[in-house]
């Protein structure tokens, strides 16, 4: 019988196995609600969705755990784990936050945004725009999202990054909830003023362009987070019968 070969490919290790399946069940929750396929407050029963992705238990509350940590959910002692239910409120508190951020960032690159810093910008506009041509829209959103971490990178480093990186994934969050149209992410022409005002010194343009967009989005979100709240039962289910 022919001996197995040293150098043949290894089994997967059961770790290995355990995280390849935390990762197919981040991704795909993940996913769920940035598609705006899960509804605000809905729960995301534990059995259930062990059985569907044919994990354990322990797997999953892992998962959970973390997408709790990112605040994409809300875990709940002795309840569980719900989609997250902003209040007008909190929705704006976020938006505000990034606003102030946000004009930190442009006032940090106002008239010193140096060629390399220019071209990878562009690039990155370049990526928004092809995908938006070829109907990648879930690239697209998170393509704009990135744009501005992007920037912040530029002006502040890691630490900058990271704080405003949660601020944007909670503002992407609620516009999958309450907004999912394409209609509701950045326009890449936007983002192209903004470098354009920043590589010009033109603070006033680069403030304005950013707040004015920020501001649309925040209104887009609230008006159909209140719209959703005014829907009863009866409306939801009408067309069950």
């Amino acid at each position: 019988m022919a001996k197995t070969s040293r150098t043949a490919a290894a089994a997967p290790t059961l770790d290995e196995d355990t995280s390849q399946v935390e990762a197919l069940v981040y991704a795909s929750i993940s996913s769920a609600l940035l598609e705006g396929k899960l509804a605000p407050g809905q729960q995301l029963v534990e059995r259930e969705l062990a059985a569907a992705f044919g994990c354990t238990r322990g797997a999953l509350r892992k998962v959970l755990a973390r997408l709790g940590f990112e605040g994409k959910l809300v875990l709940e002692p002795n309840r569980g784990a719900f989609v997250p239910s902003p209040s007008e409120a909190d929705i704006r508190a976020v938006y505000r936050a990034r606003q102030v951020a946000e004009a930190g960032v442009m006032v940090s690159l106002c008239g010193v945004l140096g060629a390399a810093k220019k071209r990878a910008l562009a690039a990155h506009v370049r990526s928004e725009k092809k995908a938006l041509r070829e109907g990648r829209v879930d690239d697209a959103v998170r393509l704009a999202g990135q744009f501005h971490l992007l920037l912040t990178g530029q002006a502040g480093g890691a630490p900058l990054v990271d704080a405003l990186a949660q601020l944007v994934a909670k503002t992407e969050l609620y516009k999958a909830l309450f907004d999912p149209s394409k209609a509701s992410m950045c326009a890449p022409e936007e983002h192209e003023q903004i470098i354009a005002a920043l590589e010009a010194g033109d603070l006033t343009t680069a403030l304005d362009t950013m707040r004015a967009h920020l501001a649309e989005l925040e209104e887009r979100v609230v008006q159909q987070a209140r719209a959703r709240a005014g829907r009863d039962l009866k409306a939801v289910f009408a067309s069950a019968k």
